[in-house]
Order: structure tokens, then C-alpha cells, then sequence
């Protein structure tokens, strides 16, 4: 069984077309939550990941996106462009929204947004906070976003707090064997990387092989970035797109 495991869409639907293009034929899609926010496209978005059948847990996009007032604590890029998706994403997008988890176990793997700990807003960056929260983890093995990094945090067996811990980086085509270990792991972003490549990035898990592959992907970015300036979204969320930061 081959999944495609994907975060942070942030409302790009053509970075999303290219990392399915990608990733091939899988039988089963994940997603990790900020599926809205800062992209043009929440409504095709939404519902395109509907037609596929995906399942996955809530954001703090999306989270914003239903009416929380979670949006106060957003910057004030991230908060004008919330705004905007809130007067025009369509009901069945609300709704769609509205009704993601804010953690779910499918096959065995925990997901989350943010962290087992926070799964709404805890930023898994250093060994430390990652070995907190795999302490908590039910599986032996979760997926997490937020962070827009592929990373993957692994710990050995029966070693307490961040003892045992190792970090993999990896790139465009890197594959991790799953063995005992415990570990939490990031497919990265799909519509917007922060990790100084501008591609769309995701996960393959082949449950059967037990081994996760990093894809990216190329796209049209200067047509996503022509659609939100048409939509007036914040000029710093358009130009990061080509950097990838």
C-alpha cells in the first residue's frame, strides 16, 4: 500500500497537481492540516483533496478559516490573508473544514499539525521538543507539518527524554527504512517550502516495504504568484514562493 502523505498546501493548487503528478498512484492520501491560508485556491483545493478521498487533521489555517479567533495571534501577512479566504471560500469549503480532527491515527501512524503535544500550534524544530512529544506519541511512528521542513526526528527504543535521538534531513528522493525506532516524521510543504527550495514537497509511505520517500516537485509558481496578486493577497506571501523561505 502506497500513500502519499502531504502538509501545508496553504491553497496552491498548482503545487498540489504537481507533487500528486509526482507521487504517482497511491491508495490512500494523507494531509496534515494548513490546507487554507495564504494561497489563492482554497476552494479547488478542498475540493480536490475531497475527490481524492483524502483524510487528515486541521491546521491552524484552517482552524482560522471556520471563524476561530485563533486568527489574533496571526501575523499581520498571515492574518490579511485569512481575512480574504474567510469572505471567499464557499460553504461546502467552511464545512469541509470545519470537520477535520485536530489529530487522527490511520494504520498505525499518528498525525497531527503542530505536535503530539500541541497539535494546533507547537513547532517541532530541535531534538529536544521532538523527543517531549514522541514520549507521548500512542504509535511508534507520527507525521507532523506546521514547520514547512522535511525532517525526520528518530529515537532508539527504550532511550529516555532526547538520548538516542538521531535527525535526518533529507533530500529530494531520500528514503528512510522504518525500523524499531520511534520517530516523528515531516513531509515538508507542498505550497509553501521555507526550506530554501521553492518546490513542492511530500512523503510516499509504502506500508508494505516500511520505507518513506521525499518527493519534490516542480510548478508553475509564477502563475500562483500572478493569482494572488489578482487577489490581492500580502506581497511578501507572493514573493517567497520563488525563494522558498
Amino acid at each position: 500500500m502506497r500513500v502519499a502523505v502531504l502538509s501545508d498546501i496553504h491553497a496552491n493548487l498548482r503545487a498540489l497537481e504537481a507533487i500528486l503528478a509526482q507521487a504517482g498512484a497511491v491508495d490512500a492520501l494523507w494531509h496534515l492540516g494548513d490546507v487554507v491560508g495564504y494561497g489563492p485556491d482554497p476552494d479547488a483545493v478542498v475540493a480536490r483533496l475531497d475527490a481524492l478521498g483524502a483524510v487528515g487533521v486541521r491546521g491552524n489555517h484552517d482552524l482560522a478559516a471556520t471563524g476561530d479567533e485563533v486568527i489574533r495571534d496571526f501575523n499581520a501577512d498571515a492574518r490579511a490573508a485569512m481575512e480574504w479566504t474567510r469572505r471567499t471560500i464557499a460553504p461546502a469549503t467552511l464545512a469541509w473544514l470545519a470537520a477535520l480532527p485536530e489529530r487522527r491515527t490511520v494504520d498505525g501512524f499518528s498525525l497531527v499539525h503542530g505536535s503530539p503535544r500541541d497539535p494546533t500550534w507547537e513547532y517541532i524544530l530541535t531534538e529536544e521538543v521532538a523527543a517531549a512529544n514522541i514520549a507521548l506519541l500512542s504509535t511508534q511512528l507520527g507525521f507532523f507539518g506546521h514547520t514547512h521542513l522535511p525532517i525526520a526526528y528518530l529515537q532508539a527504543a527504550g532511550s529516555p527524554g532526547a538520548s538516542g535521538m538521531a535527525t535526518l534531513e533529507p533530500g529530494p528522493g531520500s528514503s528512510l527504512v522504518l525500523d524499531d525506532r520511534r520517530g516523528l516524521l515531516n513531509p515538508g510543504s507542498v505550497g509553501q517550502p521555507r526550506d530554501g527550495d521553492p518546490r513542492a514537497s511530500a512523503v510516499i509511505l509504502d506500508l508494505a516495504a516500511r520505507t518513506v520517500t521525499w518527493l519534490r516537485a516542480e510548478y508553475d509558481i509564477a502563475a500562483t504568484q500572478r493569482a494572488m496578486q489578482a487577489a490581492r493577497l500580502p506581497a511578501r506571501g507572493i514573493s517567497r514562493l520563488s525563494a522558498g523561505f
